[in-house]
């Protein structure tokens, strides 16, 4: 492909971002969301830069679909709801916009981000810590990936790449922006969003990137519990599953992650190790065909395999009693492995009856026929499911998944007092025969 080496102006401190024409790359705005597109038009006509970002511009690069179109501007967050009433601000430590349209669309603008004060080599170039906004190249370089840190302006078509973006999506590479180590250091969650990244869109991990993943998998642990729980949440309903497994293998990620795995795969070809894989295998099909599996529901698929060999009983046909004191010592030992994760209570009861009752539907399938007293049960449906992607995971039929139903939160409301009608005073008065709180006066 080729690449102008036209520029556009910086200060003499930042470096010349290398500029791609319309002519040498096939990303065109009319393939933008057409309310991105007004985000970012109203942003320029308010003579503000402003452009595409991030996942957005990548993905429309490869030839891909965006999930996402998040906008970046040099606009701050107060101009930026001025300029849009159905907008929100969220974040604490970094404040962004949220611009909300019909059909429950939201995209998100951020104010260009300073680099961090780890980012910076030298103890003279020590950012303030209440410095949070920046300039296009600050942004750029305070990304995690190359392939994550470009910008895409609609005015010219124009692909803006500072840190050499495009030349690692031509190569098929995961690189991370400036030194592997001093980012992994600042932030050890960026391991799990290269070896994300890196599975979901079949790219490889360059070497240095790679050696400091292995360097500092072990930091992951000084990571924020809700962190963690969130991006794990994301790998699993991201798709490519079981690419993203095999990189957590070989990364020695996995174990970190899931110390309560240790000896569940006896070896690299362990049929326990396949079983999961193909576990995967089968969320990634159901999940790709719009029928989303809730949470638990995935944290559940994801133990079989560790349950399986930690509780030999799930092979057997238990009855009531004993399957409900099955599900009682699954549940304690979910205690232990998932406080690390900061799993709710309730999800955790949910996911060792789960597993409890896997058995249960495999003794009890006759040709795709269950029992009228199965069927009954509050239970079944969900369960049922469970069961059949299991069964195609350990080479059985195709499992015909439903949508299942995602609990709701309950909204809890504060408690008021009972209003009293009119202007009628607390207390009585003067003529009232009844005194105060029903008291007669003594007289």
């Amino acid at each position: 492909m080729v690449q102008s080496t036209q520029t556009i102006p910086v200060t003499a401190a930042e470096p010349e971002p290398l500029i791609i024409p319309r002519a040498a790359h096939s990303v065109s705005s009319r393939e933008i969301d057409r309310d991105a597109l007004k985000v970012l038009t109203l942003l320029h006509k308010e003579r503000h830069s402003a452009y595409l970002v991030g996942g957005g511009v990548r993905d429309l690069y490869l030839g891909k679909t965006p999930k996402d179109f998040d906008i970046s501007t040099d606009a701050r967050p107060g101009q930026i709801r001025k300029l849009f009433r159905n907008s929100r601000t969220i974040g604490r430590r970094f404040r962004l916009v949220q611009i909300f349209f019909p059909d429950n669309k939201i995209i998100e603008v951020s104010t260009f981000r300073c680099r961090s004060e780890y980012d910076i080599d030298g103890e003279v170039n020590v950012l303030a810590a209440n410095n949070t906004f920046g300039t296009e190249a600050d942004d750029a370089f305070r990304r995690d990936l190359t392939i994550n840190s470009l910008f895409y302006d609609i005015e010219n078509e124009t692909i803006i790449d500072y840190t050499g973006g495009v030349a690692d999506l031509n190569n098929r590479i995961i690189r991370m922006v400036g030194d592997p180590d001093k980012r992994i250091n600042r932030d050890p969650v960026r391991i799990m969003r290269a070896i994300r990244h890196a599975a979901r869109i079949g790219f490889t991990i360059e070497e240095k990137t790679w050696q400091a993943i292995i360097s500092h998998r072990d930091k992951l642990q000084l990571c924020p519990v809700s962190r963690i729980r969130d991006e794990l949440l994301k790998d699993l309903r991201g798709g490519a599953n079981r690419q993203w497994l095999q990189l957590l293998l070989d990364s020695g990620v996995f174990h970190v992650l899931f110390p309560f795995y240790q000896g569940v795969f006896d070896g690299k070809d362990s049929e326990r190790q396949e079983l999961l894989a193909r576990i995967f295998a089968v969320i990634e099909r159901i999940q790709g065909s719009s029928k989303p599996l809730s949470e638990p529901f995935l944290l559940g698929l994801f133990l079989i395999p560790w349950a399986q060999r930690n509780f030999p009983e799930m092979q057997e046909q238990l009855k009531s009693g004993k399957l409900h004191a099955l599900s009682r010592r699954i549940k304690i030992d979910l205690d232990t492995n998932l406080d690390h994760l900061n799993i709710k209570k309730a999800t955790k009861e949910y996911i060792a009856d789960l597993l409890a009752r896997l058995n249960l539907f495999a003794a009890h399938e006759s040709d795709g026929n269950w029992p009228s007293w199965l069927r009954k049960k509050s239970y079944f449906r969900e369960n049922s499911q469970f069961y059949m992607i299991y069964r195609e995971a350990a080479g059985g039929e195709t499992a015909e998944v439903v949508e299942l139903p995602v609990p709701e939160k309950k909204v809890r409301h504060p408690r008021q007092a009972p209003r009293r009608s009119g202007r009628t005073p607390a207390f009585p008065r003067e003529k009232s025969k009844g005194g105060v709180f029903g008291l007669r006066k003594r007289k």
